[in-house]
């Protein structure tokens, strides 16, 4: 059948019998410890920290209330980290959200999360990531005037395709593309650090004088900076997406946690400084791009270097997000959710060509369709809303099931805090400033009702689905994999 049901022994709690596995497709585990905490850190800095300040600052109305969401953003983001980290020790697989909440509440609600995710969430993430890409890359040709949407569309579509080849082709060249790009951006963050230290040590300092001043208090605009200032932190939970092709996963997981997400906080509040040191808070939110009118006011003649920078960073951030983005959907048509072609990997390159392939297709549409200030609020508010769910499946498995072996514990006032601010964070906008946009992505997201019973509950698939993938998985050179043997 084109959707497979697992089976009853496929729960992360019981053993596997290896010797029957061995001849069988699955996925390399090629994700060490460096190329871990540059999959975390280079997702995590992408476009957020070149196009969020102003945003967050005009939320939150004065410079030192803006820092203070940068740095609880980044603690948040280190606390969710941590608790999935536990997850990832007790469920040895990928998927990340997807197959905790499939282990912890069963299929119903992991089928409403798949359907969401690989449909809307993940490809409309990389579209932004890739639109906002294209317009720092086109800009340098376009001086003195915007872009061209059509330019702009063309070469965000352009980004999506190469990804899609890069990934296909192979693991470790996307892990490699990903160290690279990494590398690149911190540089580029630490030239932003410098100057703003040097900008500090000549006096600049107005914009930290009443710094307080003017500060918003309101429950949603504080919701809606949170908003801003985590989509720069998106990407802290990725890892977790990859479980399966992790070298050593009780140890590589934890670690690279605590090295990348402390790392990229310090980096984005020391940005946010020198931000403020160049520019007052007025000139800051007439900023279209805060780092581009940053490149202009402190190194002259070398701005192009920035545009540069975040172009860079951009791409990086699109593959981190591209790389895991296709792992879901892959792991979701494994459990047998979505269509059988998207849980296969390519009998050579060993990797999930079908769902990588699936993921450009949607996010083109998507590129082709949207905007990127359209996406970033709506986006948060879906991730929340399943992170919390997922914090509130570890709590249960805390409490419930502590003989579950763990060799990595986070203490249960972490989740607790994680899982406040999610209903937080997800009720607040709603209370203060209700939006018939959220009304349709809570209908979108039940809609999966109308797929989930037919096709998952009761099986009801149409014959020619069979033929179509048989032709598709010759065409692909593609067959049916297993979990990794962690």
């Amino acid at each position: 059948s084109t959707m497979r049901k697992r089976k009853t022994t496929d729960s992360p709690y019981s053993s596997t019998d290896l010797s029957e596995e061995k001849e069988e497709l699955r996925l390399k585990q090629e994700v060490g410890l460096i190329s871990g905490v540059s999959l975390i850190a280079g997702t995590m800095i992408g476009s957020g920290i070149f196009m969020s300040p102003e945003w967050v600052l005009h939320h939150m109305g004065s410079p030192a209330s803006s820092l203070l969401i940068w740095a609880a953003c980044g603690l948040l983001a280190m606390f969710g980290a941590l608790s999935y980290a536990e997850l990832g020790t007790i469920i040895k697989e990928s998927g990340g959200e997807y197959i905790y909440i499939l282990r912890t509440f069963g299929s119903f609600p992991a089928f409403l999360f798949a359907y969401t995710s690989v449909i809307l969430v993940r490809p409309a993430g990389l579209a932004a990531i890739c639109l906002s890409f294209a317009e720092y890359a086109v800009a340098p040709f376009y001086p003195g005037c915007s872009s061209p949407q059509v330019v702009i569309k063309c070469t965000a579509a352009a980004c999506i395709l190469l990804l899609a080849i890069i990934n296909c082709l192979n693991v470790r060249l996307a892990t490699s593309i990903m160290n690279i790009f990494t590398a690149a951006k911190l540089l580029a963050l630490l030239v932003i650090v410098v100057g703003g230290l040097v900008l500090l040590a000549k006096g600049q300092t107005q914009s930290f004088l009443n710094a307080f001043q003017n500060t918003t208090a309101g429950i949603g605009a504080v919701g809606v900076a949170f908003y801003q200032g985590l989509w720069s932190y998106d990407g802290w939970n990725n890892l977790n997406y990859v479980t399966e092709e992790l070298k050593n996963p009780e140890v590589t997981l934890p670690r690279a946690v605590m090295i990348a997400i402390p790392l990229v906080t310090c980096l984005y509040l020391l940005v946010n400084v020198s931000y403020l040191a160049a520019m007052t808070p007025s000139e800051l939110l007439s900023s279209g791009a805060v780092a581009v009118t940053w490149g202009d006011k402190v190194l002259g003649s070398w701005a192009w270097l920035i545009s540069l920078s975040v172009a860079l960073s951009t791409f990086g951030s699109s593959n981190g997000t591209f790389f895991s983005g296709g792992r879901m959907c892959y792991v979701a048509a494994r459990e047998g959710h979505m269509p059988d072609i998207l849980s296969m990997a390519h009998v050579r390159r060993l990797t999930p060509s079908p769902a990588l392939l699936f993921t450009s297709a949607v996010s083109l549409i998507m590129v082709i369709s949207g905007s990127f200030n359209s996406i970033v609020n709506f986006f948060s508010f879906i991730a929340w809303l399943f992170y919390g769910m997922t914090i509130s499946g570890l709590l249960y498995l805390k409490i419930k099931k502590p003989e579950l072996p763990r060799s990595y514990k986070v203490p249960i006032i972490i989740p607790i805090i994680v899982l406040m601010v999610a209903v937080y964070l997800v009720l607040a906008p709603i209370i203060d400033q209700p939006q018939m946009e959220i009304l349709y992505i809570v209908l979108f997201i039940f809609s999966g009702i109308i797929l989930y019973f037919p096709l998952v509950r009761f099986k009801c698939h149409p014959r020619f689905l069979q033929r179509v993938t048989l032709h598709l998985q010759l065409f692909l050179e593609v067959a049916p994999t297993t979990r990794g043997a962690n």
